[in-house]
């Protein structure tokens, strides 16, 4: 079989430079084991691929979004629109305050349990106040208000 030359190439693909685009993508795409459309005949892989372009054997527009895929160094990711992101950062707030608000619940256990707490605090703070009142010393100066009442 006849060496393929770039015009054998070129009906399929009027532009030069896109043909060689093309070509060593495919060349490339052979060389990490995909399958060959033609015959190899002892050709080197870039040869291989502008034969099987020369002979339809494979699609040019496949190719193509191939070589922009392996170029393309930053994929563009679309980014949510202002109020989107708003509302998705208020649902988020509404969810925090909600888990929050939940595990500030008690259970009914647990309040009687805090209650009896402080019931237990409340009687401790009772029997020191009784002991003060109980003071003779507060006793005998309440005495001595009402005698100075008397006199005027």
């Amino acid at each position: 079989m006849a060496r393929v030359t770039v015009e054998d190439c070129i009906e399929k693909v009027p532009n030069r430079y896109e043909l060689l685009m093309v070509a060593a993508q495919r060349a490339k795409d052979i060389e990490q084991g995909s399958p060959l459309r033609v015959e190899r005949d002892n050709d080197k892989n870039s040869v291989v691929a502008l034969r099987e372009i020369a002979e339809d054997k494979v699609s040019i527009e496949d190719l193509q979004k191939s070589l922009v895929l392996n170029l393309q160094k930053y994929v563009e990711v679309e980014e949510p629109e202002e109020e989107e992101i708003e509302i998705v950062a208020a649902e988020k707030e509404l969810a925090d305050l909600d888990a929050q608000f939940d595990t500030s619940m008690l259970l009914d256990e647990d309040l009687d349990d805090t209650m009896q707490i402080k019931d237990g605090m409340d009687d401790a703070l009772d029997d020191i106040n009784d002991s003060e009142l109980s003071d003779e010393s507060f006793d005998d100066s309440s005495e001595d208000f009402a005698d100075e009442g008397e006199e005027f």
